[in-house]
């Protein structure tokens, strides 16, 4: 039998992710991604719990410290830039609002690349077209042979489409949108993540390494919107309608968005999928089980998840097809339960996007008192040891076996 080759769609953190397990295991990985070059945009991502230990596990969390942002804290703030409550970094010993270890998006996904691309196979500006029982065609008019197919290819993943069925069976709305985009820092940060509730809106301002610019955010509440996820001019126009006006510093932000090169927009979502494989395929991290960024628990999802999928494959010296169902069924009855708890919003998306004014003040005075005693310990346990919800397995050894 020959080196065992593992397709993947996407090169975020899924899909890196997973190419340094499988080549810790000895697996011939190859991973495509429809861009051209490595998507590095997105906002600040927490490395918490159970997706901090897989770090760890993988040697790199050393690095990712390197490029942690230094922050201190959440700050809720008024349109005239006073501020209702704030929540430090320190608070919940570094696990509230802003834990102890973030990092951007772009900079994770760089250093999981970094670790991998001599040991897997990358291929950009490629997507896969065709699936079959024995492999794909991509979109180059060449063909991969692959044992296994995993999407990695977030909410809106095209594995999932081609292999279970359309996206609307399996994904579920939240009631709301979100863009996220590089900014000019106007409001002066000072390493604060500040937070701006209107009713029905919410405008941020986070950190980034330039302490001249932010990493923004403007989110409103809304029914489901027809519009085309590839036309930012009109998702530009949905902002303008719903910002015009709305102080603070969304006009400096609406402009920012209209020039941003990382501009991103989505509605806020959840996949829920009955089953997480079928035949020789299937899904990791946002593409299997969003959980959405009001969780605040995808860049944990995606860790663990590729950490337990690859664990549950075994050393590929010993990977059999017969046995491909049953570890990809462990991968699923691993992950079920922690997904739930990942997915699980007591309040949905009211916390982030209040209805009224009366709501953002008893919001705003929760995450005031929370910190509190006798409070504090209640809140801690209920909302901030999520990414702790599951006991990562200890798998054998990687194969010391060479291809």
């Amino acid at each position: 039998m020959g080196q065992p080759t593992v397709l993947i769609s996407g090169a975020g953190v899924a899909g890196a992710s997973l190419a340094h397990w499988l080549a810790e295991y000895g697996y011939r990985a190859v991973v495509v991604e429809s861009a051209p070059t490595l998507r590095l945009g997105g906002q600040t991502v927490d490395l918490r719990g159970a997706g901090r230990d897989v770090i760890t596990r993988m040697g790199l969390l050393d690095e990712m410290r390197a490029r942690s942002l230094d922050q201190r804290g959440i700050a809720w703030v008024r349109g005239n830039g006073r501020r209702r409550a704030e929540m430090p970094v320190d608070a919940f010993d570094g696990n509230g609002m802003v834990s102890a270890l973030e990092i951007l998006r772009g900079d994770l996904v760089e250093v999981l690349y970094n670790a991998t691309r001599t040991r897997a196979e990358y291929r950009f500006g490629t997507r896969i077209t065709e699936i079959d029982s024995s492999g794909a065609t991509l979109s180059d008019g060449t063909r991969v042979d692959a044992d296994l197919i995993v999407g990695a290819d977030g909410p809106h993943s095209s594995v999932r489409r081609m292999v279970f069925g359309p996206e609307e069976q399996y994904v579920t709305l939240l009631g709301g949108y979100n863009a996220w985009f590089t900014a000019p820092d106007t409001a002066g940060l000072d390493g604060w993540y500040l937070m701006y509730q209107a009713p029905g809106l919410n405008a941020s301002m986070r950190p980034s390494h330039d302490p001249a610019l932010c990493k923004a955010g403007l989110a409103f509440r809304s029914g489901p919107v027809d519009y085309d996820r590839r036309d930012p001019a009109t998702q530009l126009a949905l902002l303008n309608t719903h910002f015009a006006g709305a102080g603070w510093h969304c006009a400096d932000l609406l402009a920012a968005a209209a020039v941003a090169d990382d501009f991103y927009f989505d509605a806020f979502l959840q996949v829920h999928m009955p089953t997480l494989s079928r035949g020789p395929v299937t899904l990791v991290g946002d593409a299997g089980y969003c959980a959405s960024p009001l969780s605040g628990m995808g860049t944990s999802l995606a860790l663990v998840g590729a950490y337990v999928l690859a664990g549950e494959l075994g050393p590929a010296d010993v990977f059999a097809h017969a046995k491909l169902g049953l570890a990809l069924s462990r991968y699923e009855s691993t992950m079920r339960p922690y997904i739930e708890r990942c997915q699980d919003l007591p309040t949905g998306i009211d916390g982030y996007l209040p209805k009224s004014a009366l709501d953002i003040t008893i919001y705003t005075q929760v995450m005031k008192w929370m910190q509190r005693w006798p409070i504090r310990s209640y809140a801690g346990r209920k909302w901030f040891t999520t990414a702790d919800a599951i006991q990562l397995p200890s798998y054998p050894a990687a194969s010391q076996h060479k291809w």
